[in-house]
């Protein structure tokens, strides 16, 4: 890694611990119910996307690490499940980034994930897994997302493939969050400020995942283009050309 990728990736990591510890304390966005959305993630996305994956996977696993150690305090914890998620979620989104994608395909497949979000949110509710806020919520969080995405994709095709990558990269991030956090509940207790339980039941799995990703997902679409646009205009060779 050279030189200037190292610092790159201390002030990502820095930004996001920084900022992350802010918002947990609930002094950027407070919280409806048990969900606090997490507007720090467009840090570590904005990284990856100017400067390459590497560089935003390893600013954000180094900087939720930090962040962990000072919020909830299980190193544990951390390493086996927020440090690999991150670095997976925003290495994605650097790397898909770079690619081309079809409109018709990204319809369809957006439209398919929020359809079973929304149905994943309702079966919670329906089994009172879920209050009606937080359901309600999760609901809201996918119908404003799914149309962020349509507008931008529709109005500026040069972006389709940065809101792709925040798809996929977050539903991989998310997955591994949901099933690392059942997973070691399985052996151990979790903190409180994680959650707090023992031997969590398999459906905790996907509620933390849905949780995850439509905590997260919107400030990802909304925010990432008009930063990166003026990031673009301010420094044009920070552009990188698609494959």
């Amino acid at each position: 890694m050279r030189a200037l990728d190292a610092v790159l990736t201390s002030v990502c990591a820095t930004l996001y611990a920084g900022l992350g510890y802010l918002t947990y304390l609930g002094i950027f966005t407070p919280a409806i119910g048990v969900v606090r959305f997490w507007p720090v993630v467009i840090v570590p996305a904005v990284f990856s996307t100017l400067f390459g994956p590497l560089i935003g996977g390893l600013g954000a696993a180094i900087g939720i690490f930090i962040s962990d150690l000072a919020i909830h305090g299980n190193a544990l914890l951390s390493l086996s499940v927020g440090v690999p998620a991150n670095f997976v979620c925003f290495y994605l989104i650097g790397f898909l980034g770079r690619k081309k994608f079809s409109w018709g395909s990204v319809v369809a497949a957006s439209t398919i994930l929020f359809a079973v979000f929304n149905l994943i949110a309702y079966g919670a509710y329906s089994l009172g897994l879920l209050s009606l806020e937080v359901a309600l919520t999760f609901v809201a969080v996918c119908i404003v997302s799914y149309l962020i995405l349509l507008f931008v994709g529709y109005l500026r095709k040069g972006w389709r493939s940065y809101e792709v990558s925040c798809l996929a990269g977050l539903i991989a991030g998310s997955l591994i969050i949901g099933f690392g956090v059942w997973g070691f509940s399985q052996f151990l207790v979790l903190p409180q400020s994680a959650g707090g339980g023992y031997k969590l039941p398999f459906y905790a799995s996907l509620i933390w995942f849905i949780w995850t990703f439509l905590t997260e997902i919107p400030f990802l679409l909304a925010l990432g283009p008009p930063i990166l646009s003026i990031a673009y205009k301010a420094f044009p060779s920070l552009r990188r050309m698609e494959e």
